[in-house]
């Protein structure tokens, strides 16, 4: 019941925080400037350039809004393409992490035997260090939150399972125990 308890726990925290890195992607205001005096125009005091990862806008003091979407993917510049590009596979590797963390979870019935799902959650779990793993542009707080919340998922996940997989394949007690007494009576003159 703990281990279902912890399961779910770190499946909720998880899809949390790729929904709060989902949320990035649509946020605004990635890169701001601020345009102040300049065109001596007694009207328009002060002005904004921004932009976010679809689109370059400018706002006057007057609350006008006027925006320009990028009208192909290789015609801007090259940190936006990196930050879409890390958010992209972030996002991919995030949505296979959730789907073998799902399968992988005790309290399903799908994915085969203990052993099989546990290995499966793993995987995921692996999965979720891996794809919430990248830089951000000022909407940091958000993405950092929901980068934390991916670790913190991740890390319940590989704490149920741990254990199991770690006793199934790399320690057998039934040939560490004699190596260890084999050694430790071994006097070396």
């Amino acid at each position: 019941m703990r281990k279902r308890l912890i399961q779910i726990s770190g499946f909720l925290i998880s899809s949390l925080g790729w929904l709060f890195v989902l949320c990035t992607m649509a946020m605004d205001y990635w890169r701001i400037t601020k345009i102040g005096g300049q065109g001596g125009s007694f009207i328009i005091k002060v002005a904004w350039y921004w932009s976010n990862l679809w689109s370059d806008c400018y706002t006057d003091s007057a609350a006008v809004t006027n925006c320009r979407d990028y009208p192909v993917l290789w015609n801007v510049a090259y940190y936006v393409q990196a930050v879409r590009g890390l958010l992209m596979c972030g996002l991919t590797i995030g949505f296979f992490a959730v789907v073998c963390c799902f399968v992988g979870m005790e309290c399903t019935y799908i994915g085969g035997s203990d052993k099989t799902k546990d290995k499966v959650l793993f995987a995921g779990a692996v999965l979720h260090f891996v794809g919430g793993k990248y830089e951000l542009g000022p909407p940091v707080f958000l993405g950092l939150a929901g980068c934390f919340f991916i670790l913190v998922g991740a890390v319940l996940y590989a704490v149920t399972v741990y254990k199991v997989i770690r006793r199934g394949r790399y320690l057998n007690y039934s040939t560490l125990i004699p190596f260890l007494v084999s050694t430790t009576t071994t006097s070396y003159n």
